[in-house]
């Protein structure tokens, strides 16, 4: 991979009509956390950038069942996310949201200059129309059974039995979803996005975008083919980004074509409208992430191209798209009402962020759908976090505060067994490091574990509570390539793991000012801290147990 000095990790933005759950979490925010805190530990200068999807259909439909406005509702829900995310330990530099002044700012002159550039006509057509409510019913505002699979609650956006996308009129027995009454259809005249005059040229860049796996150009090309059509810019509903063309000031940019944008305007927020933020958008010496779950592949790899390259500003178009396939939750889909599954507050009343944070990259999605089951975190948890990760450590340090007043033993010179053993520990941290690169955040993680694996295997080898008795010089030397394989982990397990990562690293009197680098570092010397157990064993009923009083609680 070429070299590059900067890099911009986004991620998709959190539609904040309800609190994320387990499976949201890892299909992008979480995955692009981990890659924001590798590339800082690598020295690069990093802008990791997200924020609240807060306008469209679905919240303004709530806000009016609820008898309220559509800001009050984002507002609450917004700060009750953000807080949550800093809860998780996500390191965003700007978690903003689309009531941001910068973003309505910048998404307005954005389409007007699409306008100037050509790339947007105007067209009449027919929409449903509720005369009880007087007003049009585009999206979540009409409710139907759904032409291809039946269904009889599909939405006028999409079915949610199917996942069919959908348009309004395409709905049988339809019905206003506020009133319940059956619509009529009415001429309205909306602004569309001529995708297909930039057809060729996103062809070429998804062709030509070396860091496109075969299957994101597949999903992509086969989209094109069939999908690309022009679309409707604006929409007949009250709440979101009001269309800054002459006499179309009453409707509003359709959400999915604004939200999109929100990488620039949340960048350019972040740099506070410097132009900083240009460097990271048109510097060919950033490299740049997106961090998606598969249903939203064509919007990052086709339409989010398409509008910058009809802005004819020369942006740098997305380079990574890591796209996650599903979560599932005891092989069935995350439902709120019906209780299946764990929501991102509750997980965190019930343990530690850690365990989940590592749970969840351990069973990442990445190439098919993959089921979260309890016993299966149980585990996971006991195995790899409990017996092999936090149980290396204390016995460790233990052996430290207990042989050499708490201070690290220096080597003499090592024997062949200490040499070989901090070769593996090098070629494990390399394997983590190319993994990392390489957005194999699974294989990266299991490396990395293994770092802790070899540690334990190689103490119960050398036996240094034996050598202790006899050869003081020896056990020294042990427990010094022991240790060095954990400064070792309280680095590479930073971007899974940050908050352990710390604990360790204050275990060992080591800075939290870490580089990539200080992996190899050699750790000697230095009197640690009191030993602590950073893992306890779990068992499904305490899950289950805990998971039930939670949800009484509220």
């Amino acid at each position: 991979m070429k070299e590059f000095q900067r890099v911009l990790v986004t991620c998709a933005w959190p539609y904040i009509y309800t609190i994320p759950h387990l499976g949201n979490l890892i299909g992008s925010i979480l995955s692009a956390d981990v890659i924001a805190r590798y590339h800082r530990l690598k020295g690069r200068e990093v802008i990791f950038v997200s924020g609240s999807d807060e306008h469209g259909t679905p919240i303004e439909v709530e806000a009016i069942k609820q008898g309220i406005h559509p800001k009050k509702l984002t507002d609450q829900n917004h700060a009750i996310i953000k807080k949550l995310f800093e809860d998780w330990w996500i390191s965003f530099d700007n978690y903003t949201r689309t009531e941001s002044e910068y973003h309505k700012k910048f998404v307005q002159e954005f389409y007007y200059k699409l306008y100037q550039n050509g790339f947007l006509y105007k067209k009449q057509i027919v929409q449903p129309y509720c005369e009880n409510c007087k007003r049009y019913l585009p999206d979540r505002f009409i409710i139907g059974t759904c032409p291809y699979c039946g269904y009889e609650k599909a939405r006028g956006d999409q079915c949610e039995e199917c996942g069919n996308l959908l348009e309004p009129t395409q709905l049988i027995n339809p019905k206003c979803a506020i009133c319940g009454n059956k619509p009529l259809n009415k001429d309205t005249e909306h602004f569309f996005i001529d995708f297909p005059k930039l057809r060729d040229k996103v062809i070429e860049y998804i062709q030509g975008n070396p860091y496109f796996d075969k299957r994101i150009k597949t999903i992509s090309l086969n989209y094109i083919k069939d999908e690309f059509k022009a679309r409707a810019l604006t929409r007949d509903n009250n709440w979101g980004i009001s269309s800054p063309f002459e006499g179309f000031e009453n409707k509003t940019i359709y959400v999915w074509f604004e939200a999109v944008l929100g990488y620039i305007s949340a960048t350019i927020e972040y740099l506070k409208g410097s132009d900083e933020w240009k460097k990271f958008w048109f510097d060919n010496s950033t490299l740049t992430y997106y961090f998606i779950g598969k249903d939203n592949i064509p919007f990052h790899s086709i339409i989010f191209p398409a509008l910058l390259i009809a802005s004819g500003e020369g942006y740098n178009l997305p380079h990574i798209i890591s796209a996650t396939e599903f979560l599932t939750f005891e092989g069935k889909k995350f439902s709120k009402s019906q209780g299946i599954g764990i929501w991102i507050d509750e997980a965190l009343k019930i343990l530690d962020v850690d365990y989940w944070r590592y749970y969840l990259i351990y069973i990442r999605p990445e190439e098919r759908d993959t089921e979260f089951t309890i016993n299966n975190f149980v585990d996971v948890v006991n195995s790899h976090l409990n017996d092999t990760l936090g149980n290396f450590i204390y016995r460790v340090t233990s052996f430290i505060k207990n042989n050499f007043n708490y201070i690290i033993p220096e080597p003499s010179s090592l024997q062949e067994e200490e040499i070989k053993e901090i070769e593996i520990r090098n070629n494990l941290i390399d394997k983590v490091d190319k993994a990392l690169s390489e957005v194999k955040l699974r294989e990266a993680l299991n490396f990395a574990i293994e770092i802790a694996r070899e540690g334990n295997r190689y103490l119960n080898e050398r036996k240094p509570w034996d050598a202790i008795k006899n050869d003081l010089m020896l056990a020294k030397n042990i427990i010094y390539v022991a240790v060095q394989f954990i400064n070792a982990l309280s680095v590479v397990l930073f971007p899974f793991i940050p908050k352990t990562s710390l604990r360790i690293r204050n275990q060992l009197n080591l800075s939290e000012k870490i580089k990539w680098d200080d992996a190899y570092k050699e750790i000697k010397g230095i009197k640690i801290n009191e030993p602590e157990i950073l893992f306890r064993k779990i068992s499904k009923e305490f899950i289950l147990e805990k998971l039930k009083e939670v949800r009484k609680a509220n």
